[in-house]
């Protein structure tokens, strides 16, 4: 099958997952402790408003009717309204979602132009102390957790040195670069230390193929190997891991946005979990799963752009 069959193929497998994803949410969401209402109204409120509340979000109803209703709603495009925020859910994805894909690119740029050269370097001086010295430095990044790198990124170059801001974001493409580069550090850390430590095992064993040896016998410039023999073949098992680290990196911006103060989906998860605020649970949970499963469609696309080898079936 041609490129856009195989998109077509692949947008229609993802149906079924993300009904099974709707399925599951409804119903581990309703496995949180606490009542909604009650939670909405306070400890003190009394058992009419709470009956009276349930009713109105429609609470009262049986699970299979709810269930229903709620898989009635988002084929409609409707995905309810925020109980705490009085919005509509889909417009609070719309303003906060960009802010977390913006910080998760962002994120993942950063892990590749740290991991990439470092990488490459590692392997052309394989067993030297530069070598020695990255392999080391990135297996800091592999042991410590996210928000502990955030905390120390925002204690050393926000609050003492003053470099950059120790939270929030800019009003324009230039100032949110600045402002969420020490988010994107801290988030991209980790997943760097994976990419080096993989393509840098890839390189090495690349750089013994034959085919790589038939290259240099023809008397092509090392540069030339390495670029258009070595590192094309390499990335390819790099570029899959990158697409599978997409979703740790939006789980892992969770915690950055709250220890930064950025106003993304992360932070407004975790008031929502809160505060018990089903409908917005459940948009962003559904919005993770349609971006995630976009991200895993574009990495084999790619895969096979630097593999053409490689059937689309």
């Amino acid at each position: 099958m041609n490129r856009w069959q195989y998109v077509l193929a692949r947008l229609l497998q993802m149906i079924p997952t993300l009904l099974v994803i709707l399925v599951l949410v409804f119903f581990m969401v309703r496995l949180l402790p606490g009542d909604p209402a009650t939670a909405i109204l306070g400890d003190r409120v009394t058992d009419e408003a709470v009956e009276r509340l349930n009713r109105q979000l429609g609470l009262d109803r049986p699970i299979p009717v709810q269930l229903a209703l709620f898989m009635r709603n988002v084929a409609q495009g409707d995905l309810g309204t925020s109980i705490n925020l009085k919005v509509p859910v889909s417009r609070l994805i719309a303003e906060r979602l960009p802010i977390t894909m913006g910080l998760t690119l962002y994120a993942g740029l950063v892990a590749a132009l740290l991991a990439i050269p470092a990488a490459i370097l590692a392997a052309l001086k394989r067993g030297t102390w530069i070598d020695g010295t990255i392999r080391g430095f990135f297996q800091v990044g592999l042991s410590l957790p996210v928000f502990y790198v955030a905390l120390q990124l925002l204690t050393v170059f926000g609050a003492r040195l003053s470099w950059f801001p120790v939270g929030g974001i800019g009003s324009s493409f230039g100032e949110n670069v600045y402002y969420l580069f020490l988010p994107a550090l801290s988030l991209g850390f980790y997943l760097a230390a994976m990419l080096m430590r993989n393509l840098r095992a890839s390189i090495l064993e690349v750089l013994t193929a034959e085919y790589v040896d038939f290259a240099r016998s023809k008397g092509l410039q090392p540069r030339v190997v390495l670029a258009s023999h070595v590192l094309r073949n390499a990335m390819i098992g790099t570029v899959t891991l990158f697409g599978l680290s997409i979703g740790r990196l939006m789980g892992g911006a969770v915690i950055t946005e709250t220890v930064f103060a950025i106003p993304g989906v992360g932070r407004l998860m975790i008031d929502s979990i809160y505060g018990r605020d089903y409908s917005v649970v459940q948009g962003l949970t559904l919005a993770f799963a349609v971006v995630i499963s976009l991200v895993f469609l574009l990495t084999d696309l790619v895969y096979t752009v630097l593999d053409p080898r490689t059937k689309m079936a």
